[in-house]
């Protein structure tokens, strides 16, 4: 490869002046095989962005004139750039809680840990980030392990309701000593300073674009939508979110349409 090279005008694209290759801006990115003017990626992206509960393809596949099939795979490749990795610990005051997503209730009246749905788990550090994960289960190996790659020993304070999986999930480790508990099964949800209000806030944000918005989430993709949505509001203060997306969509993984559409998990 040369450091040279020239501009083919009539086709937007370039030739390396040593092995004559031609290329374009998009070489390399997940805009490169894609048919789509990139104004219709820049603006499907501006729109995720900026829809505090999302954009439905639906959505999407109308405002910018695209069916639904190519909007549906344009948002999830949107959403794969938006995973987070490599973040460090979370610190200061931590709020955690699990929900439960999507599926059918199986009985009458059985909701929340009875119910069989998705199982999603919400670390908040107050003041600070978001972060959404989708859980196989919610016993308290799972939450330990959650507990361990996303909260520092050393936090002030680590906040949950009295679901007793938690009192196992920090058992004979440091953090135990800075876990304090709002017991909800007995009504109460604020004493002074202890609560999972902020974290379940999220929660309400989360269930409300799954409703609203997306109508529908399979438990195989749930965990692009959480991404999304942690992306989206750990970025809420953020003027330049647009531009560090658009960003990170230039380094993204190039995500196969077959890839999504696989009935494997």
């Amino acid at each position: 490869m040369s450091d040279k090279i020239s501009r083919i005008y009539n086709r937007n694209q370039f030739d390396c002046d040593s092995c004559r290759y031609q290329f374009s801006v998009t070489a390399g990115t997940m805009f490169a095989d894609s048919h789509l003017p990139l104004w219709k990626w820049f603006l499907a992206t501006y729109l995720i962005c900026e829809s505090r509960k999302g954009m439905s393809a639906n959505q999407i596949s109308r405002v910018i004139g695209v069916s639904y099939k190519t909007a549906w795979y344009l948002c999830h490749r949107i959403r794969a750039a938006m995973k987070e990795v490599d973040v460090p610990k979370l610190e200061g005051t931590i709020e955690m809680d699990e929900t439960y997503v999507g599926g059918k209730k199986h009985g009458a009246g059985v909701r929340g840990r009875g119910a069989k749905k998705e199982v999603v788990i919400g670390i908040r550090q107050r003041g600070g980030d978001l972060r959404f994960f989708h859980a196989p289960n919610a016993k308290s190996v799972t939450l330990r392990k959650y507990i361990r790659d996303n909260i520092g020993d050393d936090v002030e304070v680590l906040v949950t309701d009295d679901f007793s999986a938690y009192q196992y999930a920090v058992k004979d480790r440091p953090i135990e000593k800075r876990h304090v508990t709002i017991k909800h099964s007995s009504g109460e949800y604020v004493h002074g300073d202890i609560y999972t209000n902020t974290v379940e806030s999220a929660f309400s944000l989360l269930k409300r674009g799954i409703i609203g918005t997306w109508h529908r989430v399979s438990a195989k993709h749930l965990e692009a939508y959480l991404d999304e949505m942690c992306w989206r509001f750990n970025n809420r203060k953020n003027p330049y979110l647009f531009r560090d997306t658009l960003l990170k969509m230039l380094e993204a993984k190039h995500v196969e349409y077959k890839q999504l559409t696989s009935s494997a998990a």
